[in-house]
């Protein structure tokens, strides 16, 4: 579908993945980014993750150089009839404008869908850089055509929060907790970067488990097997059901993922007795190691730290990697040396008295989050310099 053409550039809408080349998306990732990657979108798609009747349904804007020419710039977005698996929480407006009479949904979402992870949400080539208004503007054109209520991108890469507040955009502040290696040899450099109070808390942690008879696993690549996928699953759906939601993702995306990510794919696996207990997904990018999804199927204490967090780190500094990204909100991280971080996402309302209620709202919001990050901060683990 057309959208509209200027300067030679030819804007289209296409409602599956499958209607742009592969080789020509990837070559827009220039940060090898593995969630704005063909091979995660597309696996997302084909296995009934998104589309069809779960709320998220795929329009990705390109921008081609002439009507056959090479693809130059493109974003991947969804119509979304409901805010679940975004983790940019916006369910408080949504009931503040259908209370005033409007209708919130849908609503037009540029993200990575169930990944709150921050990286590029415009791709194009540096040099192209002048497309991101176009794309922006774009993204604006769809939700006026249509008239739904509002339009979003979540998780924003930082190089995109001004390109967006300067085309009219509100930017929400988040946090989340990081883990950055500061060239540490092993785990026991960074442990050794601890006071010693935490320092020992952690050894304990991870000896609790050893003394249970609890081991773990590393795999990548050829190494992950079809039945540890199905073990992972198994434990995927044991933790949703504990918290009583909704499981987002289809057991064919990770087979889909296995085909074709295999060796961007971090999956560490916990054992007992012989018997798989628990696993963790992790995406391996250029320097960040991806903290995903997790399950267990048992409850052991600190399984939780050790399989997500520890293994994590382990394997970052062993791979020479910047950063550990364990996903959305957990304090409980910092004090397994996950430090504070901003997220930013931005957001346009069509509603004008709507807009500016949610400004106001946004800007009391980031006073307490900034708050919250100075609280957060002051109870460091690593030792004082």
């Amino acid at each position: 579908m057309t959208l509209l053409s200027a300067d030679d550039l030819f804007i289209s809408l296409h409602e599956t993945l499958a209607d742009i080349p592969a080789e020509a998306w990837d070559a827009l990732n220039i940060d090898d980014y593995p969630f704005a990657s063909y091979a995660f979108l597309h696996a997302l798609e084909i296995s009934g993750s998104v589309g069809a009747d779960t709320g998220w349904q795929p329009v990705f804007i390109c921008i081609h150089d002439g009507k056959d020419g090479p693809l130059k710039a493109a974003m991947p977005c969804y119509v979304k009839y409901h805010s679940y698996g975004e983790y940019v929480f916006d369910h408080s407006w949504a009931h503040a404008f259908e209370r005033a009479g409007g209708n919130y949904y849908p609503k037009l979402l540029g993200a990575i869908p169930f990944t709150p992870v921050p990286g590029p949400r415009l791709l194009r080539r540096p040099e192209h850089s002048a497309l991101d208004s176009m794309l922006i503007a774009a993204f604006q054109k769809i939700t006026q055509n249509h008239n739904l209520s509002s339009a979003h991108i979540n998780f924003i890469a930082e190089t995109d929060k001004k390109t967006l507040a300067d085309a009219g955009w509100m930017i929400r502040k988040g946090l989340q907790f990081h883990w950055h290696n500061q060239d540490y040899a092993d785990f026991d450099s960074f442990l050794a970067s601890l006071s010693s109070r935490k320092r020992k808390n952690i050894r304990k942690e991870r000896g609790s488990l050893a003394d249970a008879g609890v081991v773990f696993q590393q795999l990548t690549g050829d190494d992950i097997q079809p039945e540890h996928w199905d073990d992972f699953y198994r434990f995927y759906l044991a933790t949703i059901d504990k918290k009583w939601g909704g499981a987002y993702l289809t057991r064919a995306f990770f087979t889909e993922i296995a085909a074709t990510l295999a060796d961007n794919i971090l999956l560490v696996m916990a054992s007992q007795d012989g018997q798989m207990i628990a696993g963790a997904l992790n995406f391996i990018g250029k320097d960040t190691l991806y903290g995903r999804n997790w399950g267990c199927v048992c409850e052991l204490p600190n399984l939780h730290f050790e399989t997500c967090y520890y293994q994590a780190i382990d394997f970052a500094i062993s791979r020479g990697l910047q950063k550990v990204e364990a996903g959305a909100q957990g304090f409980h991280k910092v004090q397994r040396g996950y430090l504070p971080v901003y997220t930013y996402s931005a957001h346009w309302l069509a509603d004008e008295g709507f807009s500016e209620a949610v400004q106001r709202f946004l800007r009391q919001e980031s006073a307490a989050i900034e708050e919250e990050r100075q609280q957060v901060m002051a109870t460091s683990p690593y030792r004082r310099t």
